[in-house]
């Protein structure tokens, strides 16, 4: 205590105690520790998060394998659309050759005949060929 003006019975001054006493706080802090898991229950989470790896792993595989055949199917049946238009191209190139044939045949000198059957005209260029192509239009015709 302060001894002021000859008088002990003096307050102290509020302000000058509470800042000592700020000084020195103590504070207490409670501090829970949580116990570890058990090997049992670490196991369990461990097997239960690789079956829902392997699950979904197989499903991406399945999606993977469709998803290659939806490609090969798209994959031909552009082929196929390519292939018959490519196909109409050649019947309509083979209608026109064939309508030349006539015209083609009467520049080269061959004439139509009127009796059934498979017909081959020879020319008399020549005695061997006209021999081979005598033997070739028997054999034509059986």
């Amino acid at each position: 205590m302060a001894y002021t003006r000859g008088n002990l019975a003096v307050k102290e001054k509020a302000h000058e105690r509470g800042n000592q006493s700020q000084r020195y706080r103590e504070t207490t802090k409670v501090v829970t520790r949580r116990a570890a898991l058990p090997v049992r229950e670490k196991l369990l989470y461990m097997f239960t998060i690789m079956f829902c790896v392997a699950v979904m792993g197989g499903l991406l595989w399945q999606n993977a394998n469709l998803y290659n055949m939806k490609r090969e199917m798209y994959n031909l049946n552009t082929d196929m659309q390519k292939l018959n238009a490519e196909m109409n191209e050649l019947t309509i190139q083979k209608e026109k050759l064939e309508e030349q044939i006539p015209q083609e045949a009467a520049k080269l000198g061959y004439t139509e005949s009127n009796e059934e059957g498979f017909h081959v005209q020879i020319s008399t260029e020549s005695g061997s060929k006209t021999a081979n192509s005598e033997d070739a239009a028997r054999v034509a015709r059986k």
